[in-house]
């Protein structure tokens, strides 16, 4: 039935894709109508009609690699996904670089790489062997799970969609559309740049050492942590929360855990901590 529910999903993909489309074919007159500036509307018309068809190539990628992704199918999809990448990124700099292109050929790129993932993805679901119980061909049964999918489908899409661009129209919408716009970007800038504070911080020769001496207890510590996420999911996912003793044992080994560690930084000379690039090694930091 996966392959019912594929070919399913992407008659709905297709459905909306068009109805995408001719949406952003219009882009101009659109915004303009919803009082965007004229000259943003414009360059925004002008980058959605090239990304047109690769609207209709992304749609049915997301499918076929839910498809996959239900079959546990990992590295496949990775390594057709990684091709096209390194293929996009000689694409998009030939075409940015293409005389009468130039703005255009980004988003002319970006859709020629979708194709070209989307092609590979559905070629190998349909001539590879371990597929042949899953994908039987196409079907007109599939037409029977249109609505069954739209159900579920047009919820989260709205979810998604408010999400995104509820921000972008508001500024969009504020006096003085084009500094507004530009005052998202700098936001969004600035979220980067704080992001890679401590990134920049932890550079430092001696974190680097320091950090090097104890990786491998730090290993071990993130393979344990994702396990007990992964083992607390199972346990939540069975119905066990009225397991009492297996609960009341989880909560006294957190309980362990915050109070070593607090009392670790309770206790530790904080005046004493050398922040020079010297190493101090007579003064410990915990009494």
């Amino acid at each position: 039935m996966l392959g019912i529910y594929l070919q399913g999903s992407c008659i709905i993909s297709l459905i909306f894709s068009i109805i995408i489309s001719i949406i952003w074919f219009y882009t101009e007159p659109i915004l303009v109508l919803l009082h965007q500036s004229p000259d943003i509307a414009r360059t925004a018309a002008l980058y959605m009609k090239f990304l047109i068809p690769g609207v209709f190539a992304y749609s049915f990628l997301q499918n076929i690699s839910r498809f996959l992704q239900t079959q546990s199918v990992v590295m496949p999809l990775v390594a057709l996904s990684a091709l096209p990448l390194l293929i996009h990124i000689g694409i998009a700099y030939g075409l940015v670089q293409w005389p009468g292109l130039s703005f255009a050929g980004a988003p002319l790129a970006a859709s020629i790489s979708q194709w070209i993932s989307m092609l590979l993805l559905a070629l190998y679901v349909m001539y590879a062997k371990k597929f042949k119980q899953a994908w039987q061909g196409f079907s007109m049964h599939s037409f029977h799970y249109v609505f069954t999918n739209m159900k579920l489908a047009l919820p989260s899409a709205a979810m998604v969609c408010i999400r995104l661009l509820v921000l972008v129209f508001l500024a969009g919408l504020l006096p003085d559309s084009q500094i507004t716009t530009s005052l998202i970007a700098i936001c969004l800038n600035t979220q980067f740049i704080a992001h890679m504070v401590p990134v920049g911080l932890g550079a430092a020769e001696r974190l680097v050492e320091e950090f090097a001496s104890v990786t491998p207890l730090l290993a071990i510590s993130i393979v344990l942590d994702a396990v007990e996420g992964v083992i607390q999911g199972v346990a939540r996912g069975c119905g066990w929360q009225h397991s009492t003793g297996l609960w009341i044992g989880l909560i006294c080994g957190q309980l362990c855990q915050v109070g070593t560690l607090f009392l670790f930084l309770r206790r530790a000379k904080w005046t004493k901590l050398n922040l020079s690039g010297v190493k101090d090694k007579e003064h410990p930091l915990v009494v």
